[in-house]
């Protein structure tokens, strides 16, 4: 494993850049931040708590932005936000849905048509929790959809090979769960729950349809195969392991956010990643 930036505070979202960076978000810092073997340098600031991010469509990079601190504490209201990397200026796009604010936008990602897909992790409060859901919307920013608002802690997020389904990770349940890619309100299938104690956070698509999940409490990245079957790739002595990403001209190298030591590390897989429908 070898480690690509370190002191960074709270890295999430990384995304796999063509000219061989990789930007992340720091959660805990508010701003966006690319990282070049060792060097970073900041995209911009955005404030907040910026999390998932994606390479839309128009080249932009997009993210979600829960309002501020961690997930699974209170926070103001979320956001959804796109920044022009060349001058590192951003926008805020969506901020509700129904004219309900989002709570805490956390992950996000894009199929072959522009269409954005993301999750809402909810919020913690002192006596109560507020929900998330899972959320379609366009990216010129024209309709956002709930497909549905009754979820514990969505977190990750991702597609299928064939884009035929989304796959949306709950925090809280170490459950992964999938829809159907279509525009309107619908029920969750079961998949399948993580082994031991666990906590699942952002995940990312292999090129043969397993789904890579970051293991957040436990400390590792529990595979997931489309018929449920589990499995689990330890990483020693980490708790905090967030986002997986997969880069490199044959797609083996796998990008891992340790946010709970601020590290960005790259391993090698092995099976190659799914390539997303943009890239920077």
């Amino acid at each position: 494993m070898e480690c690509l930036a370190e002191d960074l505070a709270f890295p999430e979202g990384p995304v796999v850049m063509a000219d061989g960076s990789v930007i992340v978000v720091e959660l805990l810092g508010g701003r966006v931040t690319r990282c070049w073997n060792g060097r970073t340098e900041t995209v911009c600031e955005t404030g907040g708590g910026p999390n998932g991010a994606a390479i839309g469509p128009d080249g932009a990079l997009w993210i979600c932005n829960n309002g501020g601190l961690l997930p699974g504490t209170e926070r103001g209201p979320g956001r959804i936000e796109r920044i022009d990397l060349a001058t590192g200026r951003f926008e805020r796009v969506y901020d509700s849905c129904d004219g309900v604010h989002l709570c805490g936008p956390n992950d996000l990602v894009f199929d072959d048509a522009g269409q954005l897909w993301f999750t809402d992790n909810g919020s913690d409060h002192e006596h109560h929790r507020m929900i998330g859901g899972l959320f379609a919307a366009r990216a010129d920013g024209s309709q956002i959809t709930a497909i549905n608002r009754r979820a514990i802690s969505y977190n990750g997020i991702g597609l299928s090979p064939d884009q035929s389904h989304v796959y949306v990770a709950d925090t809280s349940q170490a459950r992964l769960y999938r829809y159907d890619n279509c525009v309107e309100a619908q029920q969750p299938h079961y998949i399948a729950t993580g082994i031991g104690p666990s906590g699942f956070d952002s995940l990312a698509v292999t090129h043969g349809g397993n789904i890579c999940i970051a293991n957040v409490f436990g400390g590792g990245i529990t595979t997931v195969t489309p018929d449920g079957q589990v499995s689990v790739l330890p990483i020693p002595e980490e708790y905090y392991v967030t986002n997986i990403a997969f880069g490199g001209e044959d797609m083996r190298d796998a990008y891992i956010t340790l946010s709970g030591s601020g590290k960005l590390v790259r391993m090698r897989w092995e099976e190659p990643g799914l390539r997303l429908a943009f890239n920077g």
